[in-house]
């Protein structure tokens, strides 16, 4: 697909640092395009450069000025990160020498990169679909292993394998039942038969799994959201800092403490969670612990999972009752606390002071929030799920459609939407302005 966003880079012979911000051993100024080899043997002042082959030189300025000794990388397109030729300065690593460094491409001839270039340009040249260059910075911005796993099988082209697999199944599905409206004559009545609820049904339940899949990819990235809730003087505070390893919350015996909400995020065995502490859920004439416990309750509604805190020493209350029916019933956990002061009669327990500890509550998190090693997930982004959601409605429709009307017309519409949102991810269909929005997102110098 071409328009203005090749038009605008078609030519053009980029350059930038690729390196982090600050002080470092190494620092690299990547620089890509039709000059870029030219530039390379310029700023390095070799009259060769071998390509995939590390060549010792001395960098020089615009007046021939030494700026640094380093080494440099010639990648000839199109077998390179870009698809066009690409060259790598890699010097020592302050930015007075790196900005030395690519103020020489820039004077060669090179232009400043915008952010994320590098990378659009991969895209754009056919060096990966738009859901491997989405999985470049959700690499680079993991915080977790289990992370980065996750958006590796996404760089290596599993996401936008599975999207495409779905496309063509979608896409046979349309032919099927455009084919029995072009042909309504036949002595089959193609929409009258199981074959296509069959073959609709089959790809609703791999389209599910592939949801599921971006969907705990998008949790490694983000984190996962775990409110602590309960009544007042359950604990929460007490757990929150045991989790966090500081005194994040104030701790004390008077009920109603905690007015706000206070987050910290915590890494469990290479996943991010972030805990809430909230107010304690109860009626209270107090404005302001009214207004906490309102924050609470709405953040408990956002929440991928609610531990209901109970205090091993005053056991179930009635309050406790009233509160737990509230929750959501498919994110809420019970768990007792201070279980070293009294049993908790076999239910899930801990103690910040003493035994068990907090091990159980770990293990309790690894289960419920599938966090064994991130098992199959991919990395993925809000808007794969955004247009993941959008197919998995048109599909819907489409089933709903045959059922209740038996419309091939209108079926056929519901397929072919779902059919293009698809697309969208892999960037078969795309727009100038959503690459844009893509790639600003971006660090420059990828």
């Amino acid at each position: 697909m071409v328009g203005d966003a090749e038009d605008h880079i078609a030519g053009r012979t980029i350059a930038a640092i690729a390196s982090p911000p600050g002080r470092g051993g190494v620092g690299v100024v990547r620089v890509s395009g039709p000059a870029a080899r030219a530039i390379g043997l310029r700023v390095s002042g070799r009259r060769d450069l071998e390509p995939r082959y590390c060549h010792f030189a001395t960098f020089r300025d615009s007046r021939g000025e030494p700026l640094d000794q380093g080494l440099v990388v010639f990648f000839p397109g199109p077998r390179s990160f870009t698809g066009e030729d690409v060259v790598e300065l890699h010097g020592h690593g302050g930015p007075a020498v790196l900005n030395g460094i690519l103020q020489a491409a820039y004077d060669a001839g090179a232009v400043p990169a915008e952010a994320g270039e590098f990378t659009r340009q991969a895209f754009l040249n056919g060096r990966m679909d738009l859901s491997q260059a989405e999985a470049v910075a959700e690499l680079i911005e993991a915080d977790s292993l289990a992370g980065a796993r996750a958006a590796l099988r996404s760089l290596e082209g599993e996401l936008g394998r599975q999207v495409e697999q779905l496309a063509e199944e979608l896409a046979d599905l349309r032919v099927f039942v455009e084919g029995a409206l072009d042909f309504p004559d036949e002595d089959v009545d193609f929409l009258a038969t199981g074959d296509l609820r069959g073959r609709l049904a089959g790809i609703r339940e791999r389209f599910t799994r592939l949801r599921r899949r971006a969907s705990t990819g998008v949790r490694l990235s983000e984190g996962f959201l775990v409110v602590l809730a309960g009544r007042p003087n359950a604990g929460k505070s007490s757990l929150l800092n045991r989790l966090a390893g500081r005194d994040s919350a104030i701790v004390t015996e008077r009920a109603g403490t905690t007015r706000d909400v206070l987050r910290e995020k915590v890494a469990l065995e290479g996943f991010h969670v972030e805990l809430a502490d909230t107010a304690g859920l109860r009626e209270t004439e107090d404005p302001v612990e009214r207004e906490g416990v309102r924050r609470a309750r709405e953040l408990v509604e956002r929440a991928d999972l609610v531990l209901f805190l109970v205090d091993s020493q005053q056991g179930w209350t009635p309050g406790d009752a009233r509160e737990w029916d509230r929750l959501p019933e498919d994110r809420r956990v019970a768990l007792w606390t201070k279980a070293d002061l009294a049993p908790s009669g076999g239910q899930p327990a801990v103690s910040t002071t003493g035994e068990p500890g907090i091990a159980p509550l770990e293990d309790l998190l690894r289960s419920r929030l599938s966090l064994q090693g991130g098992g199959d997930a991919l990395g993925a982004r809000q808007r794969h799920l955004e247009i993941l959601d959008r197919v998995g409605r048109e599909m819907a429709n489409a089933a709903e459609t045959l059922d209740h009307y038996g419309s091939g017309d209108l079926v056929a519409q519901d397929l072919r939407r779902a059919h293009a949102a698809l697309g969208e991810i892999t960037g078969r269909v795309h727009s100038d302005d959503l690459l844009g929005r893509i790639f600003a997102t971006f660090c420059i110098g990828k």
